[in-house]
């Protein structure tokens, strides 16, 4: 009887293999619930017209490639190419701009001793509190008398000003993990506090480099309320606002052309994440623990 007992007791290998099994299941399926949404705009943009609405499925039974190109060439005399060659510009120098800007402050607040620079540090945190709507009826008014608007610089310039205060306090909570020996050690050899910026710190604020950057280019990229307002002619237009394009005055939408721009704007927001995704989760994690 005790032989057969033991017999009829899984094994631990056994009972972990099941859980594996089990675990990989409920992940497959809280994954297809996720990307549901994106598989059927991905499936969407391969249906004509009429299949998009009467077909709810994520496979379209026509395929029809046209959309692509008709999407592409939907604008009249404006080929969409033009939205994400505005896009890329303004998303890529805001990047630069938030880098460059947000480190030079997250450097001073982080390791210079200057009068009230706790106070700053508070007022800059502060800011975060600020819708960002209040602004733009001010900003809009001073932007257009420099004559800026209908151009990419007032989505551009004050980046570099070290505007984006939730950049700043990423980078001051990473470089105060940074041990301060290595700035002592720096001086001891000559470095100026330039000098200590330049050998210690950038190098070594590599990973929220990359997590700025990233966030930059994703908020950038998708942002529409801001570009929406400065940018009024269809040539300066960039991809969030040119797909607002495909609905008419009456109503009326284009779907498949639609969701086939659509894809094709999601692309480089994934080759950015996938390219810089260990890079992106490494700063996260170091800047929230390190201070």
């Amino acid at each position: 009887m005790a032989v057969q007992a033991v017999r009829a007791t899984p094994a631990p290998a056994t009972r972990r293999r099941s859980r594996g099994v089990v675990r990989v299941l409920v992940l497959v399926g809280v994954l297809g619930f996720v990307l549901y949404p994106l598989l059927w705009m991905v499936g969407s943009s391969l249906k004509s017209p009429t299949e998009v609405v009467s077909n709810l499925s994520v496979i379209p039974q026509d395929v029809t490639w046209a959309n692509y190109p008709d999407g592409w060439g939907y604008i009249r005399n404006l080929s969409f190419g033009r939205f994400f060659l505005n896009s890329t510009v303004i998303a890529l120098a805001t990047v630069v701009a938030n880098a460059v800007s947000c480190l030079v402050a997250a450097y001073a607040f982080a390791r210079l001793r200057f009068r009230l620079r706790k106070g700053w540090f508070a007022i800059m945190i502060g800011t975060l509190l600020l819708p960002s709507h209040v602004l733009i009826v001010p900003q809009y008014v001073m932007f257009n008398y420099f004559g800026w608007i209908d151009t990419p610089l007032p989505l551009i310039v004050p980046k570099l000003l070290a505007t984006e205060a939730f950049f700043v306090f990423l980078m001051v909570q990473f470089m105060r993990g940074i041990p301060r020996e290595l700035d002592d050690a720096a001086k001891i050899d000559g470095c100026s506090p330039y000098g200590v910026f330049r050998h210690v710190i950038l190098p070594l604020s590599r990973p929220a480099l990359v997590t700025t950057a990233i966030f930059s280019f994703i908020w950038t990229w998708n942002d529409f309320f801001t570009q929406l307002v400065y940018l009024p002619s269809p040539t300066s237009y960039t991809v969030p606002i040119g797909l607002r394009l495909f609905i008419d005055s009456s109503g009326q939408t284009s779907l498949g052309p639609m969701f086939a721009m659509s894809v094709l704007s999601l692309l480089p927001v994934f080759v950015f994440f996938l390219a810089f995704q260990r890079m992106l989760v490494q700063g996260i994690n170091t800047s929230g623990l390190k201070g």
